[in-house]
């Protein structure tokens, strides 16, 4: 990580860092469930009525469904575990031209990192003894999560429905300096030159980031939890992106990074 990245996270010990991660995977795949019941992205009734932070919440009760959440939210935690996450966003894609109908963004720039594990045995104690000012109260992160989750809600249940037949995708933003997810398994692909970012090979923003309109969500910050969400509704008629997609049966459903 650089020097200026470094600068926007906060030091916290490993053992808070890890319940931290720990406690933004289960808000992002709450997260999840809810907008793809508020988007209508399944009919309603294939969910059932759910509590987490002490809210209501919908959380779909195909096992096909349930487990593609739980693997692409992990997939991605292990992203942002090292440290090489800019940003995550629930993409929605309109049926037949592929373009991009919606953006649901997590901006993680300032998530705390956690240390390689090499590092963190000979480094938790000490954290531990002076974790000081950076201590996590949990009280104050899950009312944090509690109110983001609640705005996240009233904001996909009020926005205009997208278009009929939507599918989506999980998609990873990646830091300048991060390296490519590639392993194998291959978890990740490479995102649709629409939603990639501008690097110092290609400075131009893809068309489909930034949206028409952008709606704020919900800054989070509890201590060294701090995070931001907004809404992004597509730029312009579907069939105006469709040069600049690639085959969809390629990401339908499909964690992708960027």
């Amino acid at each position: 990580m650089s020097a200026a990245a470094a600068e926007e996270t906060t030091p916290v010990a490993p053992s808070h860092a890890s319940a931290l991660l720990a406690s933004l995977s289960s808000f992002l795949t709450v997260a999840v469930h809810t907008l793809l019941h508020h988007r209508r992205l399944y009919p309603p009734e294939t969910f059932l009525l759910a509590r987490a932070y002490n809210l209501p919440v919908r959380q779909s009760r195909h096992p096909g469904v349930c487990a593609w959440v739980r693997d692409a939210v992990a997939a991605a935690a292990d992203q942002i575990r090292a440290g090489a996450v800019r940003s995550v966003a629930l993409v929605l894609h309109e049926p037949r031209a592929f373009a991009v109908v919606e953006r649901w963004v997590f901006e993680l720039r300032r998530f705390p990192t956690l240390p390689d594990e090499r590092r963190r045995r000979r480094r938790q104690a000490a954290q531990e003894d002076h974790v000081g000012e950076h201590g996590v109260n949990w009280t104050d992160v899950n009312e944090a999560l509690r109110g983001a989750l609640r705005r996240l809600a009233y904001v996909g249940e009020s926005v205009p429905p997208p278009p009929e037949g939507c599918t989506f995708t999980l998609a990873v933003e990646l830091r300048d300096e991060a390296l490519p997810p590639i392993r194998h398994p291959q978890l990740w692909i490479p995102s649709e030159p629409s939603l990639q970012p501008p690097t110092a090979s290609n400075p131009h923003t893809g068309s489909a980031l930034g949206g028409a309109s952008t709606t704020p969500i919900r800054s989070v910050q509890a201590g060294p939890l701090f995070f931001e969400c907004w809404f992004e509704q597509g730029k312009g008629k579907p069939e105006d992106c469709v040069g600049d997609t690639q085959d969809s049966d390629m990401y339908d459903k499909t964690p992708s990074s960027s």
